[in-house]
Formats: C-alpha cells, sequence, structure tokens
C-alpha cells in the first residue's frame, strides 16, 4: 500500500519522467479499461474505441438505421470534446504555471465519474443509452489527451491499436537476424515494447475488473476507478492551494 501511495502522489505531477508516465499509463489504462468494459455492458457501444464508432457509423448510413448514425455521432463529438476540454483547461493551467495542470484534468475526471456512478441506476427510458455514451465518450476523450499531453504523444490508455502495431514492429525488429558485421543493425526499443504490453495489459485486466465488480455493485462499481483519479490528482492540487495561501497570507502582511 506504501508503493501505491507513491505512485499516485507523483504521478500527476509536473515533473515528467519516464517512470512517472509509465506509472500514470497504466494507472489510466487500468482505469479505462473499467469504464470501457462498464460502458460496454451498459450501451453495446465501446466508447473509447474511436475507429470502431467511425465503422458503425458508415455501416449504419449504409443500413439507414439513423438512430444509430445519432448516437455513434454523439459518442464521436464527445470524445473530441473532452480531448479539447483537456487541450483547454492544461493550457489555462499552463499559462499560470500550475502544479496541478494535469491533475485538474484528472479531478475534473474524477468527478464526472464520480456523478455519473451515483447518478446512472436512476435514469431510464429511451434518453438512457444517449446520456451513458455522452458522458462515458466525453471520459475518454478527456483521459486520452492528458496522457498524450504528458508522454508527447507516444502513450495512449483508451486503446490498444497503435500500441499492438507498435509491440509487433518491435517484436519483428527482436526476430531480424542482422548479418555480422553490419554497420547499421536493426535494434529493437526493449523498454518501449515493455512499455506498450504491460499499457495493453493494464487496459485488459481493467477490462476485466470493470464487468465483475459491475456484476457485484452495478454503477457503484466506477466509485472505484473515480476515487483512484482523485487520490493521484490530489497532491498537486493541494500543493497549489497550499502555494497559494501561502501567497496570500505573504501579501497580507
Amino acid at each position: 500500500m506504501p508503493g501505491l501511495l507513491r505512485v499516485l502522489a507523483r504521478a500527476a505531477g509536473p515533473e515528467r519522467t519516464d517512470r512517472a508516465n509509465r506509472d500514470l499509463a497504466l494507472l489510466l489504462a487500468l482505469m479505462a479499461g473499467m469504464l470501457n468494459g462498464v460502458g460496454f455492458i451498459a450501451t453495446n457501444v465501446y466508447t473509447s474505441h474511436m475507429t470502431g464508432i467511425t465503422a458503425a457509423i458508415s455501416h449504419s448510413v449504409a443500413r439507414g438505421e439513423w438512430r444509430l448514425v445519432a448516437l455513434g455521432f454523439e459518442a464521436f463529438t464527445l470524445f473530441v470534446l473532452g480531448a479539447a476540454s483537456t487541450a483547454i483547461a492544461f493550457n489555462w493551467a499552463r499559462r499560470r504555471r500550475l502544479r496541478s495542470r494535469f491533475a485538474v484534468i484528472l479531478a475534473f475526471e474524477a468527478v464526472l465519474v464520480l456523478v455519473f456512478a451515483t447518478l446512472a441506476q436512476f435514469l431510464h427510458g429511451s434518453l438512457r443509452p444517449q446520456v451513458f455514451i455522452a458522458v462515458l465518450a466525453y471520459t475518454m476523450g478527456l483521459q486520452n489527451a492528458v496522457i498524450t499531453k504528458m508522454s508527447n504523444a507516444t502513450i495512449r490508455t483508451t486503446h490498444v491499436t497503435g500500441m499492438v502495431t507498435d509491440i509487433g514492429i518491435a517484436l519483428g525488429k527482436l526476430l531480424y537476424r542482422n548479418t555480422p558485421g553490419d554497420p547499421d543493425p536493426v535494434r529493437a526499443d526493449t523498454a518501449k515494447l515493455r512499455l506498450h504490453l504491460s499499457v495493453v495489459t493494464a487496459f485488459f485486466v481493467g477490462g476485466v475488473l470493470g464487468v465483475a465488480l459491475y456484476g457485484v455493485a452495478g454503477f457503484r462499481s466506477l466509485l472505484v476507478p473515480a476515487l483512484v483519479l482523485l487520490a493521484a490528482a490530489a497532491p498537486p492540487i493541494m500543493a497549489d492551494l497550499r502555494g497559494r495561501s501561502v501567497a496570500t497570507t505573504t501579501h497580507n502582511l
């Protein structure tokens, strides 16, 4: 437990290292897997999978299934808006030199998931899938954008296609037999390979946990990822609040 607390304490801080990015990527991939698993049970849609969503929209247009087209466009649009919100919030906080420029986004995501987990069970009728898809797609957009910013676009946590492709490329390089004395040998980036394998595994495990917990607790199972995200976001936010409090006291003196 102390080790986990240390990981959470540094995961969303302003000082970005390879280890901090790896820890946060694993954490967010695990949370994304849980949200994606619960979301699929509730809506029959993987709200993080924009490639699949786009393909589904085209399929529905061809078949004239306009309700499904509308749901697909809703998921696509809200995912984009989630990513845009991350860019707005991050740059607002960065311009103010806040330590919590990443953490505020995770805190917002956590609050959104908390509200959703509390109220989702009471929502019924035809609006149910529309609301679910909107909230989950927006959340996935938020989360994917924040890890993209942190890692300079080298890590994604809400989908695995790119990482699986990179895994295949790295394995191909590992299997390639260089000729003796080759001045430009083919070398695999084993550190990157391990990272991508870990993130894909975390996403998979999160999906298993999400579905299993949903079977026991329903939408209350989403309280788990929400509280974990809050725990990761809290240290930088508290540091900013303490700093502002000290600055205000000094100014008043």
